[in-house]
């Protein structure tokens, strides 16, 4: 493909950049990207408010190394990110930059459970030009004295309401502190709480703010797949969607780890090999899931959204929600981790009739849901729902007149006419039980596991 080809052109960048764009199939640039990347190269403060799988990675990447002074050895960006998975995906990601660049270009991973020592005494020697890491570790580097972070020219703050919410926030403020006054802050943040505002206000001069609209960041290649539960248990469901859909690799997400870790050991006494992803798995642990989930050695995977927030596990032909969140951002999340590079995907969501204000809140952000129901071991389309629950609500409001339109039948109607409606009354009385004693079970199912959550 000829370099003019390559849409990133249009924010004039160093030709050796477009290059190495073009070199891992990077040629147009996305919505994020687009409207933020002309921005940042000018210098300026941004705040962008974007979802998993928005491209948000390389709106800050590009610019760092389109503005790299390649033969000058100290720190002139810094990356933060809550976690040190994401410290790994973001790691991995610059390193496949710069090595279809034709200079070197030193990068530096800190994180949590390393050998702190061994980093210091490497630091001793030499300053990279990008670091990339957890805040708690950037921080200890830099009050030793270790990492110099005086002259550096760009700070990321990546998964910034993430970073609030596990409580990193103060070891980012140390690190932004010891850092020039003229320095260039770039946030990024799924959603923007209260909480956020002060330290964005501190930091950050006249930034520019994009929130890019979920319709853009679901890829269109996704299928979202709505698959009501009845009374049947979620887990054979589950089991059944996992069985029936084959899938390449499955992401199956639980709202708590109580849950996620119910569905696992379920789905193993069923002769599945399951990964778990959670905060009840130890960092060590998770890492060495992640690499075998990499190598493709698990088809199944149960995470929570904390835990798996930002992760990068590439070949995901399928997620499925257990649940819908609490947080509703987290369905993008969730669902952004299929469909990816042009590939199709599959996104499954269970939900009981309790849970229709959530599904209506998430078709008004622009998710478009296809019905679903299990039958004869096959998942296949059935009526629009709220049809289905249009035609119940007309039926609730013939009740009460019901039985005087017998009465008023009664001396016209033909033989056998009586006794029909008579049936359906009796009909009508036992599927109202049944839909009482569902919604009760339900509620009950429910208050049990708000007590988990707590």
């Amino acid at each position: 493909m000829a370099e003019t080809a390559n849409q990133f052109g249009q924010f004039n960048l160093k030709t050796e950049i477009i290059t190495a764009l073009t070199a891992i199939g990077f040629t147009q640039p996305t919505p994020v990207q687009a409207k933020l990347i002309p921005s940042i190269l000018k210098g300026n403060d941004v705040v962008g408010q974007s979802q998993t799988g928005s491209g948000k990675t390389h709106t800050f990447l590009i610019p760092i190394f389109n503005q790299l002074i390649k033969d000058e050895q100290y720190v002139q960006a810094v990356i933060t990110t809550p976690s040190r998975e994401l410290a790994a995906q973001i790691t991995k990601a610059a390193k496949d930059f710069a090595n279809k660049l034709a200079e070197d270009i030193t990068i530096s991973e800190f994180v949590g459970g390393t050998d702190k020592l061994r980093q210091i005494k490497q630091l001793e020697k030499n300053q990279p030009q990008i670091v990339i890491g957890t805040p708690g570790r950037i921080k200890d580097l830099a009050s030793s004295g270790a990492l110099k972070l005086h002259d550096v020219k760009t700070l990321v703050v990546d998964e910034a309401d993430m970073t609030l919410d596990l409580g990193f926030l103060n070891e980012v403020d140390f690190i932004a502190g010891a850092m020039p006054e003229k320095l260039q802050t770039l946030v990024f943040s799924a959603t923007m709480p209260e909480k956020l505002k002060p330290f964005l206000k501190k930091y950050l001069d006249n930034p520019q703010f994009e929130a890019i609209p979920v319709s853009t960041v679901i890829a269109d290649t996704i299928d979202n797949w709505l698959l009501a539960t009845k009374s049947k248990d979620r887990n054979d469901v589950i089991y059944q969607v996992l069985s029936i859909g084959n899938p390449y690799l499955a992401l199956v997400f639980a709202n708590t780890k109580e849950r996620a870790k119910e569905i696992a050991s379920n789905l193993r006494g069923r002769g599945l090999k399951i990964a778990e992803i959670h905060g009840d798995i130890e960092p060590r642990e998770r890492r060495r899931v992640m690499k075998s989930i990499q190598n493709l050695e698990y088809q199944y995977v149960v995470a929570t959204d904390l835990a798996a927030r930002g992760i990068d596990i590439e070949g995901v032909s399928h997620v499925i929600n257990d649940d819908i969140p609490d947080e509703l951002e987290f369905f993008v999340h969730r669902v952004g981790r299929t469909g990816r590079n042009g590939l199709a995907g599959v996104a499954i969501t269970l939900y009981g009739p309790d849970e229709e204000q959530e599904v209506a809140e998430l078709e008004a952000l622009g998710i478009n849901f296809k019905a679903k129901q299990i039958k004869e071991n096959e998942i296949v389309d059935i009526k629009d729902r709220r049809a289905r629950k249009q035609r119940v609500a007309t039926t609730k409001k013939l009740d009460p007149t019901m039985v005087g339109m017998v009465k008023k039948k009664k001396k016209i109607v033909k033989p056998g006419y009586k006794r029909r409606i008579k049936a359906a009354i009796q009909r009508k009385d036992q599927m109202d039980r049944r839909i009482s004693k569902r919604e009760d079970m339900r509620a009950v199912r429910k208050e049990n596991k708000k007590r988990g959550e707590k």
